[in-house]
């Protein structure tokens, strides 16, 4: 079965005057337009495509990769906007199109949203929505506490910023927990810190307690060999300070520099960290 919204392998039946027919195993067909056939090719060779609907509502498939799928999020930019609804630039020649029903804001021309792609049966049309928290369940949790996952950075909240976890669950992190300036439509790995009552998940950008001690003094390491084995912090200092060059709290900075002076890594003196 070809797929709408998804990259299909499929073989290549015939050539005609507008490009080759590509089949699947079920025998169904659908046509690669000319401009995305390759210079050489063969018959029953496969390709990988990507299907949707051209502008006559036909199933078509092409070799340019869009910057969604059907089921993922992105951050994507709003190209015009009609009596019908906005439409988004997705890679593809054929914008994707955003109902006015499915805009948790109203879309302007030039602004970027993050949006989730999906199949509307109605109309067997793939469409965005920016009111991504509709596609997010925490019901039946997929992920346990301290597993590590895959993170888009959602909308900010008053106590943090809310953030798609593994594309299935929603979760936030707490102001108190930010060390970096996060925009929407980030894509980065979190950690879970904690499931609260109603499978509310809490998350970290590093790793819990002793967990997070290695990749922090991991990171100091780093900084002390790109910085000619000198490092501008004490325990003394601020905790703006740390944030600005480590992008870790105070309290993290103190535990990871522990570790390293154990290691015998690294000199701790009044001016600063050497590294050994």
């Amino acid at each position: 079965m070809i797929k709408l919204g998804e990259i299909n392998t499929l073989e290549i039946l015939r050539e005609t005057d507008h490009g080759v027919y590509l089949i699947d195993a079920d025998d169904n067909e659908v046509l690669l337009p000319n401009r995305y056939v390759p210079e050489s090719f063969k018959i029953w060779e496969k390709l990988d495509v990507f299907v949707y609907l051209d502008n006559e509502e036909r199933p078509v498939a092409t070799t340019d990769m869009p910057y969604i799928k059907r089921g993922e999020f992105a951050l994507l930019r709003c190209n015009q906007v009609t009596d019908y609804g906005a439409f988004l630039d997705w890679g593809l020649v054929k914008e994707l199109f955003c109902p006015f029903s499915e805009q948790a804001f109203k879309m302007k021309p030039g602004g970027w949203y993050l949006v989730h792609c999906y199949l509307d049966e109605k109309t067997n049309r793939l469409v965005a929505s920016s009111k991504t928290n509709r596609f997010l369940d925490n019901r039946e949790l997929t992920v346990n506490a301290f597993d590590e996952v895959d993170l888009i950075v959602s909308h900010p909240s008053d106590i943090g910023m809310n953030v798609i976890v593994n594309k299935q669950h929603i979760g936030l992190i707490y102001k108190d927990s930010i060390f970096r300036d996060l925009s929407v439509g980030d894509k980065l790995k979190g950690i879970v810190k904690k499931i609260r009552p109603g499978n509310k998940l809490d998350i970290a950008l590093g790793q819990i307690g002793y967990r997070n001690i290695e990749p922090n003094a991991d990171r100091i390491m780093q900084e002390l060999q790109d910085n000619s084995g000198y490092l501008n912090l004490t325990d003394k200092s601020s905790p703006e300070a740390i944030k600005e060059h480590l992008q870790m709290s105070k309290k993290n900075f103190k535990k990871a520099v522990g570790t390293l002076y154990k290691k015998r890594l690294i000199e701790i003196k009044p001016d600063g960290i050497y590294l050994v």
